[in-house]
């Protein structure tokens, strides 16, 4: 019954990635997906956002995580396919010959349900965190004036415009590559939006002690494996999309175990726990009272340093191994991020600050006698 109702919407899914594939060269698209992995929210915006104000930093981390969560819930309730294997296996269509062909690039093959997308949900929730969070630190440090309240109104506006026309472009991004319908994007936007919305309200985050951090990553982890194990008890196998991408994806190779729902719950887990270390952690130093400089060079060190983890290749033919380091990788960003990178810039910044007026008095004396 409920797919009699959602089929017409599924082949109007379809016909626009058709449609786009035809009239649209892929290569911005493609991009656009790329630049929206999640991986960049960890790697790139957040090194950035922590060292401008660590709050809104932290905050980012447990939007991403509890949106990546509460994203792989909805996807196993809704339990919805992807337009890459549905039009293959619908009975929608009167037969295949009318059944629009659609291509399949190296970003198509995600192996989770479809709904809701978890890029533009992903995207939804970061960006408007990020706007949010650029409002309120350029507001604290203006004067409450007329020419203020204009620049501000300004500011608000183009800021807002940038982060529409950017779900827009992953939306239409996600739609072209054929890895979600259109009803799944606007889903995911929407929810996304709600999730980033409830964390400007929630304060609590930032005061979280480390076992509030282990109890809520427990939690998580707990609440999916228990829900998987449950379902299965029931006969239903919450992983066979899975086995759907493997047969419909045109490239082996464009399957990666890095989209599976264990790998999404790993790497969300393995970051919130990160975080939680990293704050409490003898290493960590409050980012506010460093200057400018000492924070331009956490980012950058930052950057480096990550840019390494992420080229850390894993051996997804061993699940329990692949898992595990995943996890660690995970981990390592937050807490690399908050306390080891900060604290090694800051004592390299002090013992340089310290050789040099060393070497400044001491050429003042010589000079004096």
């Amino acid at each position: 019954m409920m797919d009699s109702i959602m089929d017409p919407m599924r082949g109007f899914g379809v016909s626009a990635t058709h449609y786009l594939q035809t009239n649209y060269k892929g290569g911005f698209f493609l991009w656009v997906s790329w630049a929206s992995d999640r991986r960049n929210t960890f790697f790139i915006l957040f090194p950035l956002l922590f060292q401008l104000r660590s709050s809104e930093g932290i905050k980012l981390i447990w939007v991403a995580v509890i949106g990546d969560w509460l994203n792989l819930v909805f996807k196993w309730i809704l339990f919805e396919g992807r337009p890459y294997w549905w039009v293959h296996e619908t009975q929608y269509y009167a037969n295949h010959t009318l059944a629009p062909h659609i291509e399949q690039y190296p970003v198509t093959c995600e192996t989770g349900p479809g709904s809701p997308s978890g890029h533009a949900m992903g995207t939804a929730s970061v960006y408007y965190t990020l706007v949010t969070s650029i409002l309120a630190i350029m507001t604290d440090k203006k004067h409450s004036s007329e020419r203020s309240t204009g620049q501000s109104w300004y500011l608000k506006t183009i800021l807002w415009m940038a982060f529409w026309g950017i779900q827009a472009c992953i939306c239409l991004s996600r739609v072209f590559i054929a890895a979600h319908f259109p009803h799944q994007v606007i889903l995911g936007v929407i929810m996304g939006m709600i999730v980033a919305e409830a964390f400007n309200r929630i304060q609590w985050i930032h005061g979280a002690s480390m076992k509030t951090y282990l109890y809520v990553t427990l939690f998580l982890t707990a609440a999916i494996i228990g829900s998987y194990l449950l379902f299965r008890e029931l006969g239903v196998d919450l992983l066979s999309t899975a086995e759907k991408a493997q047969r419909w994806c045109a490239r082996a190779e464009w399957i990666h175990a890095t989209t599976c729902p264990f790998a999404i719950l790993t790497r969300s887990t393995g970051t919130l726990l990160g975080l939680g270390l990293g704050l409490h952690s003898p290493l960590y130093t409050e980012s506010e009272r460093s200057s400018a400089l000492v924070k331009a060079l956490c980012v950058i060190t930052s950057m480096g340093l990550l840019h390494l983890i992420d080229s850390f290749k894993l051996p997804p033919h061993n699940n329990g191994l692949f898992y595990l380091l995943y996890f660690c990788k995970s981990a390592a960003v937050p807490l690399a991020t908050v306390s080891i990178i900060p604290y090694c810039v800051y004592s390299f910044v002090l013992s340089c600050t310290v050789y040099i007026v060393l070497i400044f008095h001491t050429f003042r004396y010589f000079l004096g006698r």
